[in-house]
């Protein structure tokens, strides 16, 4: 039977209060804005459906809410007897997110439904792996929990309501059957902007900067013909000691300007810099350590989300897209190294995916891979 994971290991299903989330506040490089295919959003700002080459959920705007599911193959089940039972749930699935994504609520609640495949799922199944899925790397600072890592298939749920995704993560661990087992889940939430502007501001209480890639970027940086790779980490925060310090020094530590979410200039004794206002940022800030140029203009799509599970885990639900991975791996390594951030951040979850293309009618969700 399901082995269902008590929700209790992840308080929050509903978004926060001011006061629950409003403790300092600073940016791990998050944008509000996300890249489209080169389209207005429709002018009632409605959720994207659920039929298209490829996923929403992507280069979708940010929702106010997501909540991220993880799942393992039945380990009985391998090779083409896995993969045929795989199939009947991911058929099962697209007839069930077709329906409900195109209803008249779901859409006004902007939801989305994203799934993606683990590492581990190909060779199990005796399939030919995507050419860029791997696990990740082992990295410095790192404290993994396993029961908050990996998993064989990955679902990210967004929406301007939780209650919305709660609904649509019940029927799909309902659909998978004896299939699948959760293995761990995470919900995020967009805090409200303590001045009440419109830009969000994550729980170190700095604005988010516009750092995603433009359209034309995604094309190149994002999508690998209909389908992407998605990098999920779970960012323990130590929010009441980055507090106590002065907002200039702060400030140093993100590369930016606290009110405005400007760039930070570092001043004539960092020397002359050779890109953006970002590469002028203090030396060992965050904006600096990320800066694209430092990877040849190489981008990834951040879609990253707080999360409050009690007074002491707090933190970010990084949530990044890109068409190879090991770029994620190159800025995270540099992250550990050169910024200052590192030294009040600390990944607890880990898991990588493949994001399949999208279902279209006769294609269910997983047809390319599964046949």
């Amino acid at each position: 039977m399901v082995r269902f994971v008590p929700k209790a290991t992840n308080a929050a299903s509903e978004t926060p209060t001011r006061r629950r989330v409003l403790i300092a506040g600073a940016g791990l490089g998050l944008t509000v804005t996300a890249c489209t295919r080169g389209a207005d959003p429709p002018e009632d700002a409605r959720g994207p459906g659920f039929h298209g080459l490829r996923q929403a959920g992507v280069t979708t705007p940010r929702q106010a809410t997501a909540l991220l599911l993880a799942y393992d193959l039945d380990p009985a089940l391998r090779g083409a007897a896995g993969g045929r039972a795989l199939k009947a749930v991911l058929g099962a699935w697209t007839h069930a997110l077709a329906e409900t994504l195109e209803s008249d609520s779901s859409r006004a609640a902007r939801l989305t439904v994203t799934v993606g495949i683990g590492p581990a799922l190909p060779a199990r199944l005796g399939l030919r792996a995507p050419a860029a899925l791997r696990d990740l790397p082992a990295f410095t600072g790192d404290r993994l929990d396993p029961d908050r890592c990996g998993g064989d298939l990955l679902v990210q749920l967004c929406a301007d309501t939780a209650d919305a995704t709660e609904a649509i993560a019940a029927t799909l661990t309902r659909l998978a059957g004896e299939t699948l087992y959760p293995r761990w889940r995470q919900d995020g939430f967009l805090p409200p902007s303590p001045d009440g502007g419109t830009t969000p501001r994550n729980l170190l209480g700095f604005q988010d900067g516009p750092a995603n890639p433009t359209p034309e970027e995604c094309e190149r940086w994002v999508w690998s013909g209909n389908a992407t790779y998605l990098v999920v980490r779970r960012v323990h925060l130590r929010l009441e000691d980055f507090a106590r310090l002065a907002v200039h020094r702060q400030e140093e530590i993100i590369g930016r300007d606290r009110s405005t979410g400007g760039p930070l200039d570092a001043g004539p004794s960092a020397g002359p810099s050779a890109g953006g206002p970002e590469d002028a940022a203090p030396p060992r800030s965050h904006v600096r350590a990320v800066s694209p140029r430092l990877d040849a203009g190489a981008r990834m799509l951040r879609r990253g989300y707080s999360y409050a599970d009690g007074p002491s885990d707090q933190g970010m639900l990084f949530l990044a897209f890109m068409r190879d991975p090991t770029l994620f791996a190159r800025v995270q390594r540099r992250m550990a190294a050169q910024d200052e951030l590192s030294g009040f951040a600390e990944a607890r979850g880990s898991a990588m995916a493949y994001i399949l293309p999208g279902a279209r009618a006769g294609r269910p969700l997983g047809a390319e891979l599964l046949g």
